[in-house]
């Protein structure tokens, strides 16, 4: 049991809180990208069966192995033709765009719900058991969503980043960086599973996610009141 928790990036005891943050996670990801190409007139996605919220449809056997390994992780890729819309630059970074907002999107109602719960004090009814796996649940929900948002914006293919910036990019731009997709590729890789450089990009990035986290918080103090955010110090504290 020893080893096989040194090769996992979480808790082994927390497998099934993770296990359900990742089934919504990615298949709202990746229903948000099929959903929005679809309404903007391609139906690539929808004749594959992927505007749906059935998650065998939308999970990655690896993607969803190695966020256990490797603290990161993947869905099956949408299918896009961007061709078919009318706005084909500005409607395919909207569609890019969606996937990682829909991850902010379940982050900000984790915290939500985890202000509910303080504010009304429902916790406080149940047993502590039933606690544990709530808090456990909604800091899963709320780190790796945040984390998923943050990773899905680098640059670099095949992450919705790098589609963003070349549907943002000059003509001439696209088709160097389509010349050259196989180096971002291979960087990606060599960012992702060399310590060091990892060390100085990649966590430097998902560092970010106490700010955003924060920034939720603060938000919804200022809206509603100031509230004790009990039991999510180990993702929340300041």
């Amino acid at each position: 049991m020893d080893f096989l928790q040194k090769l996992l990036w979480y808790p082994i005891e927390d497998f099934p809180f993770i296990m359900i943050t990742l089934v919504v996670a990615f298949t709202l990801h990746e229903f948000a990208h099929a959903y929005s190409a679809y309404k903007f007139g391609d139906h690539t996605a929808y004749n594959a069966g992927r505007v749906t919220l059935n998650p065998a449809m939308h999970l990655d056997v690896l993607g969803t192995i190695l966020i256990m390994i490797a603290g990161f992780g993947w869905a099956r890729p949408v299918p896009v033709n961007r061709g078919r819309f009318k706005s084909p630059r500005l409607m395919g970074i909207i569609v890019s765009a969606v996937g990682p907002l829909s991850n902010l999107l379940i982050a900000a109602v984790s915290i939500l719900a985890v202000y509910v719960l303080n504010e009304t004090g429902l916790l406080h009814a149940v047993s502590y058991g039933v606690q544990s796996a709530v808090i456990h649940l909604l800091n899963y929900m709320i780190l790796i969503n945040v984390l998923l948002f943050i990773f899905n914006l680098i640059p670099l293919p095949p992450l919705d980043g790098y589609r963003i910036i070349e549907d943002l990019a000059p003509q001439r731009v696209r088709i160097k960086m389509d010349q050259n997709a196989h180096w971002g590729m291979f960087i990606f890789l060599l960012i992702v599973f060399i310590p060091s450089l990892r060390e100085v990009t990649l966590d430097p990035l998902f560092g970010l996610s106490r700010p955003i986290i924060y920034w939720f918080q603060d938000l919804y103090e200022l809206v509603f009141s100031p509230v004790d955010w009990f039991g999510f110090q180990r993702i929340v504290d300041r």
